[in-house]
């Protein structure tokens, strides 16, 4: 695993289109879909998620991003994470960008965090850029980010049906809390 000229930094706002759309490359475009519906394009939502990365007051804000980047300072992977206390207050902005835009009501959904653990919420790292140890060093940098903050314990969702996954967060040492339901199916609940 090689990760020649890949320095892991803090967010800035410029990079939020980069984000957004590393975030839909972590959630999938079916879970996408279940938010925005099928009328929606996914460069409309790629647009709403950017618009929500530029706040700071959303749990997929820039100041939530640690971004991998390469020697152009070219956004190419994200862990996204928030004190999972933080949770209803973060996520109400993206409730109310969906229902405006696209009339649509998801504040049903379960919760998937917490307070007691740093939430990853999102990690995505480029296609051109996969195999080169560059997810593991942002998983290790929200676990350092983690304890930096107090909360000391990391969390996230993994969907069974993402086994490559979930074999990288246990190699990093996560390890089964739960279950959660979360986008209307089961998912692993980890934490390290």
């Amino acid at each position: 695993m090689i990760t020649h000229n890949i320095n892991i930094r803090e967010a800035q706002r410029k990079d939020a289109k980069a984000i957004a759309t590393l975030i839909i490359q972590a959630m999938t475009e079916e879970c996408c879909r279940f938010f925005c519906g099928y009328e929606c394009t996914m460069d409309d939502y790629r647009q709403l998620l950017t618009e929500l990365t530029e706040r700071e007051d959303t749990q997929y804000s820039y100041r939530n991003t640690l971004c991998a980047v390469n020697e152009e300072d070219s956004v190419v992977g994200i862990a996204v994470s928030y004190d999972g206390s933080l949770l209803h207050q973060l996520r109400q902005p993206f409730f109310d960008a969906i229902r405006t835009r696209y009339g649509r009501d998801v504040s049903h959904i379960d919760d998937e965090t917490q307070a007691g653990e740093l939430y990853l919420d999102s990690l995505a790292v480029n296609a051109d850029f996969q195999g080169q140890g560059i997810a593991t060093r942002l998983l290790q940098a929200t676990v350092q980010k983690a304890n930096d903050s107090g909360i000391g314990v990391t969390g996230l969702l993994v969907d069974d049906n993402n086994p490559k996954a979930e074999r990288l967060y246990i190699r990093c040492g996560f390890r089964q809390v739960g279950i959660n339901i979360w986008g209307g199916h089961p998912m692993k609940h980890l934490q390290r």
